[in-house]
């Protein structure tokens, strides 16, 4: 694998984050909403992963007081199983930190077990169940979460 960087998403980025999201969820944001959560959203923060200068992942979190909420995380299926999941997760992760957040949650399909998997190694537990909160499917979601401090 190449040179891994991780930087803060660009309007530039948009139609291969689109591609990304797109071969990564059954029911992929629309265009317009992530440009709106980087235009608009004050709370909004978005990050890409690239791989040799191609963007392989992207992540959105939102930073509200002492909250951080993971907005949404995907590694395009070509470099997936090779921790950049994990790599990312934990940048986003320090992110969070830095802004001053105490908390860290997110909404993870109950299907999702290596998801799941990985958010524990970062010491994410479960907190609660969304029921029907997949639009796609009406699947369950569990609502995961740690102390940052």
């Amino acid at each position: 694998m190449g040179d891994v960087v991780i930087r803060e998403m660009e309007l530039s980025d948009i139609d291969d984050v689109m591609e990304v999201e797109k071969n990564s969820f059954v029911t992929p944001w629309p265009r317009n909403i992530m440009m709106q959560e980087l235009n608009d959203n004050m709370y909004a923060h978005y990050f890409v992963l690239l791989v040799d200068d191609q963007v392989a992942g992207y992540a959105g979190m939102w930073h509200v007081i002492d909250d951080a909420q993971i907005t949404t995380i995907a590694i395009t299926p070509a470099y997936r199983g090779k921790k950049l999941g994990e790599t990312l997760f934990l940048y986003v992760m320090k992110q969070a930190i830095g802004m001053g957040a105490k908390r860290l949650s997110l909404e993870v399909r109950v299907s999702n077990i290596a998801a799941q998997r990985m958010y524990r190694k970062f010491g994410l537990v479960p907190g609660g169940i969304r029921k029907h909160y997949y639009t796609d499917n009406q699947e369950d979601a569990i609502v995961m979460w740690v102390n940052l401090s």
